[in-house]
């Protein structure tokens, strides 16, 4: 299994470099999963371009390193990862929170970013009490308190009838992750807003968003979108929070669209 040290910390990774010279695309997955939610998407992807996911800090296989104070974090980590494997011009796709990191990673290194896609995600996500109830149920008994509610606004009914394998299988997902990491990045979420820096973003972007989404609902996407100039928005019908997993054709579609619209760029990677 690949893993590497970026700043102390160990992160899992998978890497595919499909075509030499395309812009690569990184994705960053969502509170309380790994990189295995984009398995259906890069699976498809990553015969066309070259792509990179890892788990992020205190998620999956990934370390908790000396902890999550804030979004910098894991920003931080996400740096260090685009460095370490001589990424320039990246693509950076991310899920709710993953978003939200993305955002973060463009304020930082605007000249590295040649374009976002933010999915199910916002530049200001729920409020500091809904985040410090979150915090203290599973402080006090554990993910396993909040599993169910999660996964309601994760998938849509319909998953929830007819698919219960998969639903069974990302409820383990959830319930495995590290009780750290999941509590360091709820706190992450609720600390930041990033409504200034969404306005100043000067690179294509796709906000994209379940039609179902609970957790991140269309209209405070659209408000991402609305907020980004030149933002492009659009709806995945019969899907919820998790698009990449319920709706990935749907998903890979509107990516590879998005790409073929960015003007040819510069070697995107060495």
């Amino acid at each position: 299994m690949p893993f590497v040290n970026i700043g102390g910390v160990t992160l899992h990774y998978r890497e595919t470099l499909a075509t030499s010279g395309a812009r690569p695309i990184v994705f960053i997955n969502s509170l309380g999963t790994d990189f295995r939610i984009w398995d259906e998407v890069t699976s498809v992807l990553g015969e066309e371009m070259p792509l990179l996911v890892y788990d992020k800090r205190g998620h999956g296989l990934s370390d908790m390193g000396d902890g999550i104070r804030s979004i910098d974090d894991h920003v931080d980590d996400l740096l260090g990862l685009i460095d370490h494997f001589g990424f320039r011009n990246v693509v950076i796709c991310g899920l709710s929170v993953g978003g939200m990191i993305a955002q973060g990673l463009y304020a930082r290194r605007p000249e590295i970013v040649e374009a976002l896609i933010l999915c199910d995600t916002a530049h200001k996500i729920g409020t500091a009490e809904s985040w410090n109830a979150r915090i203290a149920m599973v402080e006090a008994k554990g993910i396993q308190a909040v599993v169910e509610g999660v996964l309601e606004v994760w998938f849509t009914p319909d998953f929830h009838s007819t698919r219960s394998a998969e639903l069974a299988g990302c409820r383990n997902m959830l319930t495995r992750q590290a009780l750290a990491g999941y509590i360091g990045t709820c706190a992450a979420v609720r600390d930041v807003d990033y409504t200034d820096i969404a306005r100043r973003v000067a690179v294509p972007t796709l906000c994209v968003v379940g039609d179902q989404d609970g957790s991140t609902p269309p209209d405070l996407v659209r408000s991402l979108a609305d907020l980004v100039p030149g933002a492009r928005f659009e709806i995945v019908r019969d899907a919820a929070h998790l698009l990449c997993i319920e709706r990935p054709d749907a998903l890979t579609t509107l990516i590879r669209d998005f790409l073929a619209s960015l003007p040819k760029g510069k070697q995107a990677h060495g």
